[in-house]
């Protein structure tokens, strides 16, 4: 079997696993990502506050939130991004699914004061199926969390059929190219994605093709980044 370039290229830059202890600790800090939980799950969730920021700005950004919007996150982990949409759509609402325990209890720590007026809602759960009516929501963001979608293609369907027509959803996740070097993310814990595995996604949910767009971000420390816009359809 013969080998491209590229493909040689991506051998040679993938680091080496190593077997017993220390692949272990990677194996459970890649479970940790998935669904934080206990003592070590609330140190990640600070981390991915700090890593996230710059995505979730980004992500946020390409949202174009109206003051009047009723949003949905997927996946909200500490709660940083809740907070800075909720301060955006000043007359409307936030809602938000985690299936960790520990990011449900520090994100809402984070946005008590938005959910003890009701302009912020909270709430561990799958995301299949969703608690709402088809067509509920006017934007939906899911910023590093489709790594964690299921492999058939469910959990972003639901995602589809609770955004209302003309709605806007937005994904964040890092490269694959990147994530290929993070000894944490196997395939066991972490679905990675290029541009076209992203779009294929969207398309797959029910989006029109025409309505996709995938841009590649470059980001600080090396990391690539790609942000995916999908608009659904008046039709639908």
């Amino acid at each position: 079997m013969s080998l491209t370039p590229n493909e040689l290229t991506g051998i040679r830059d993938k680091p080496e696993r190593v077997p017993g202890t220390i692949d272990s600790i990677w194996h459970a800090i890649g479970g940790q990502l998935r669904h934080p939980s206990g003592a070590i799950g609330a140190l990640v969730g600070w981390l991915m506050a700090i890593v996230n920021n710059e995505p979730n700005r980004l992500a946020i950004e390409a949202l174009a939130l109206r003051p009047v919007d009723l949003v949905l996150e997927l996946g909200f982990g500490p709660g940083r991004a809740v907070e800075k949409m909720a301060a955006r759509v000043a007359r409307g609402r936030v809602e938000g699914v985690d299936q960790s325990e520990r990011m449900l209890r520090q994100a809402t720590r984070r946005n008590r004061k938005a959910i003890a007026i009701g302009r912020v809602s909270l709430t561990r759960g799958p995301f299949n199926p969703l608690p709402w009516g088809e067509g509920s929501f006017d934007k939906i963001l899911l910023a590093n969390v489709a790594y964690f979608l299921d492999a058939e293609g469910h959990d972003i369907a639901e995602a589809y059929r609770v955004l209302k027509p003309t709605g806007r959803m937005v994904i964040y996740v890092t490269a694959r190219e990147t994530m290929r070097n993070w000894p944490f993310s196997g395939p066991d814990s972490h679905r990675t994605f290029d541009a076209r595995d992203l779009w294929i996604l969207l398309k797959q949910a029910g989006f029109d093709e025409s309505a996709i767009s995938v841009q590649e971000l470059k980001l600080p420390l090396g990391i690539s980044g790609l942000l995916a816009i999908a608009t659904k359809s008046e039709r639908s």
